[in-house]
């Protein structure tokens, strides 16, 4: 196996007039994946692409029916439809177990992207706080100034502060590499504790990409797990508030 295997699919659409592409690897709280998952879903895109790397951790994943499988991530294609442009979709299983591999993959995936004509790419993902957040806000990044000013009307959040220490991994890598061939890119950033996978934080990023991209996408999965999610943390948080005053009582 070499470092990056893409195999693509022998039966792919014809790609026309694609030139927004949508990145969410699994990462903080899994918040860009939770989102690119379900436009995978909601907007019926078909696979176009595999990929597998000795640069993932290695892990196999087990079938329902118990069948051994590598580790992979998938490039999907979501035809334009009415209430959606088109746009190519990466998603998967992992990012890279060391840094040498996440530039490595991140070329990868830009060339991919260039391959396909992307014009503009969206890297969606998490920045973790180390607490719990109610409303999550949106933090963002871009390859030129000149998108600053759309990234702000939609919502998002640019400060020159946040997120502190910059950004790891594939949702920063992928906008760089992503520039070097002429895309622009766009980081998008969830606001989440880092503790839990965050369905709360994918909808507000979601928010945002909808504006950025003319997006209107049934989020019905989502909002329900973002509920289930909150319903949750409210039950702990109850729980943890009657704890602190049975101590309480105790001492006194």
């Amino acid at each position: 196996m070499n470092q990056v295997n893409i195999e693509w699919e022998e039966n792919r659409p014809q790609i026309k007039n694609c030139t927004i592409a949508a990145a969410g690897l699994p990462g903080v709280g899994h918040v860009g994946k939770l989102v690119v998952d379900h436009l995978v879903r909601t907007l019926k895109a078909k696979k176009i692409a595999e990929i597998t790397s000795t640069l993932f951790p290695p892990q196999m994943y087990i079938s329902e029916e118990g069948v051994l499988r590598f580790p992979r991530n998938e490039v999907w294609y979501a035809p334009k439809k009415k209430n959606s442009p088109a746009m190519i979709l990466l998603t998967g299983d992992c990012q890279s177990v060391g840094p040498e591999g996440h530039y490595i993959l991140g070329e990868a995936y830009a060339d991919i992207f260039a391959e396909l004509g992307v014009k503009r790419v969206y890297t969606l993902g998490g920045y973790g706080l180390g607490r719990l957040i109610e409303k999550p806000r949106v933090l963002a990044a871009v390859s030129s100034i000149s998108l600053k000013q759309e990234v702000l009307d939609a919502g998002a959040l640019m400060n020159g502060i946040e997120p502190v220490g910059g950004i790891i991994g594939a949702a920063g890598l992928i906008v760089m590499f992503c520039a070097k061939r002429g895309i622009e890119g766009i980081s998008l950033l969830g606001e989440t504790s880092g503790y839990l996978v965050d369905p709360v934080s994918s909808t507000a990023v979601l928010d945002v990409f909808e504006k950025l991209t003319g997006l209107s996408a049934d989020r019905t999965d989502l909002c329900k797990l973002a509920e289930e999610m909150q319903h949750e943390l409210s039950s702990f948080a109850n729980s943890v508030q009657q704890n602190a005053a049975d101590d309480l009582r105790y001492i006194g």
